[in-house]
């Protein structure tokens, strides 16, 4: 046995750590995907016509088929059944194909009126429909590689730097989380609205390669420990009765309440975080997700560090504790509506990377301390199912409160693009664009228009319902034409267009501040639902604790045998 031990390829750390880097560049991609339009809320809105409530049904899509048609369970049965490197596999390819599917929707060009019945949900905009189809089936093999990547890091890491493996492992992902939140909008706004998911695109496919390197690697893996296939013995495999044990273990579902509740508190946070830099702290839209973004930053060096450190001394718990706090002092503080001091939001943000990393750093490895080894893939398959139901409900809910508090936004905003469109598309079809041209122009000077109004402009907005939107719309219309008629448009093609951009965007600005559009979002009960979420994970976190010391899990003991 010691003989075996001694050659098993674990034991190299310069192995282990190699297949921990390519098994995790598989997931990079799937991290950045899943905020790349969050990035670009407000131009899904001034440009695509969405609303925070198609917002809110397309980032609540992403747990459909893992809740409801529990993709998820099915995908841990499927990954105790099969293993890791089938499994990995499939999951790698169905990201790619859901992102296919979603950049073809982005792209395509709906008519306005084109909506698709869905049973028991009412119409939806064609759009929006299958935009969120796409992105469903992206979140099946998301979620099936995230619980994938934990069992390899157990497999691989067990009885050795088993944190700080995961911690690694979760910094590499949130590098494409960082990414997404820094570089998407400004992406979309240079290039077009479907550059950041034909990045994606192009990532997915380095993380089906990126698995496949780790797949030849866990290979070599069992044949240095004389097994074949990931073979197991037939005490180790998993039977369906062992489910049983699973759900009727409390610490168990302990932390995997804690999870749900923590993870809700987060991950649609940064959804809508930069939309609320915008709106809320008048940061410039090329600059709004760099402040989020400083969240997954700070995660990628925290979260090794934390799990380091649970590795040698423990208190995992504890830790849970303590990063259960941080997100109640953070959501309370940006929930105040007074306080919109952009460095405090970025303060905050900073400030919540670092209870996001307390948290995971001891929470997934404490679960092979509840559960044994051969369940650990369902067991990690239904705390991720859980953790499901609350990133759809969550979304959902907050795009719901967002577009039921501020009613005027989104039918204001659909007002001043149809506004410019009918001036621009009479104006420009004249002078000899074409229609990508003309296109191009409606899309940068009703964005510029609105961007610039809620970065720069403070008045006291008019209710929707004492505003004549016809009248509102003639004078947009009006002021466009006149002005560009009254300038000087000699130059190429291409310098002409810039100034009938800025002419647009100018025009458009005057009319919404001289009739007091409202176009600015208030999150305030948005960031009530995160508080509260924040509030019941420390109850939880507590309640594991009192748990660990009654059955003696050991979540306060280092990891690290010694």
């Amino acid at each position: 046995m010691t003989e075996a031990i001694k050659k098993s390829l674990r034991d190299s750390a310069k192995a282990r750590w190699t297949a921990l880097v390519l098994a995790s560049l598989a997931i990079f991609g799937a991290y950045y995907f899943n905020y790349a339009l969050s990035s670009i809320k407000p131009m899904l809105e001034s440009i695509l016509g969405w609303n925070s409530s198609d917002f809110g049904t397309y980032t609540s899509s992403y747990a459909w088929f893992n809740v409801f048609l529990f993709m998820l369970v099915i995908s841990g049965f499927v990954l105790d059944k099969l293993g890791i490197r089938k499994t990995g596999l499939g999951a790698t390819i169905i990201m790619f194909l859901g992102t296919a599917l979603n950049y073809w929707a982005i792209k395509h060009n709906f008519a306005e009126s084109s909506v698709i019945h869905i049973p028991l949900l009412g119409d939806m905009k064609a759009q929006v429909w299958w935009s969120s189809l796409g992105f469903a089936i992206f979140g099946v093999g998301t979620e099936a590689i995230g619980i994938t990547i934990s069992k390899a890091v157990v497999r691989w890491f067990k009885g050795k730097e088993m944190a700080l493996a995961m911690g690694m492992q979760m910094s590499i992902a949130r590098l494409g989380t960082m990414l997404a939140l820094m570089i998407s909008l400004p992406m979309a706004k240079n290039f077009n609205v479907t550059a950041p998911i034909l990045f994606a695109l192009v990532v997915m496919l380095i993380g089906v390669a990126s698995f496949i390197a780790f797949s030849l690697l866990d290979i070599k893996l069992d044949k240095s420990e004389g097994v074949e296939e990931e073979e197991k013995s037939e005490e180790d495999e998993f039977k369906i009765s062992d489910i049983k044990f699973i759900i009727g273990n409390l610490g168990f579902w302990y932390i995997a309440i804690l999870c749900v509740l923590f993870y809700s508190a987060v991950f649609p946070f940064l959804f809508y975080a930069t939309d609320l830099m915008i709106n809320k702290y008048n940061v410039d839209p090329y600059l709004a997700g760099t402040i989020p973004g400083l969240l997954p930053l700070g995660t990628m060096f925290l979260t090794p560090l934390f799990g380091g450190i649970y590795d040698k001394y423990g208190k995992g718990a504890t830790i849970m504790i303590v990063g259960s706090m941080i997100l109640i002092l953070v959501h309370g503080v940006l929930a105040i509506p007074s306080l919109n001091i952009w460095w405090i939001a970025t303060v905050m943000v900073i400030v919540l990377g670092i209870g996001f990393s307390l948290v995971p750093s001891a929470m997934w490895p404490s679960v092979p301390k509840i559960i044994p080894e051969k369940q650990l893939g369902t067991a990690y398959a239904v705390i991720f199912w859980i953790q499901n139901i609350g990133l759809w409900l969550i979304p959902l809910l907050l795009g719901f409160v967002l577009n039921s508090t501020n009613p005027d936004v989104s039918p204001n905003k659909i007002l001043v693009k149809t506004s410019v469109e009918k001036a621009l598309s009479e104006t420009l079809s004249t002078k000899g664009f074409s229609e990508k041209e003309i296109n191009k122009a409606i899309d940068k000077a009703t964005g510029n228009a609105i961007d610039s109004v809620v970065q720069y402009t403070n008045y006291e907005p008019v209710s929707i319902e004492n505003i004549d939107t016809e009248k509102v719309k003639n004078e947009i219309v009006s002021s466009i034409v006149e002005n560009i008629d009254k300038a000087d448009l000699t130059g190429n093609k291409k310098e002409t267009l810039k100034k009938i951009i800025s002419i647009g965007k100018q025009s458009t600005y005057d009319a919404i501040v001289h009739e007091r559009l409202n176009i600015r979002y208030n999150y305030f009960y948005d960031m009530l639902l995160f508080l509260s979420l924040s509030l019941l994970s420390l109850l939880f976190a507590f309640l594991l604790k009192i748990e660990d010391k009654k059955k003696g899990y050991g979540l306060e003991l280092p990891n690290i045998e010694k």
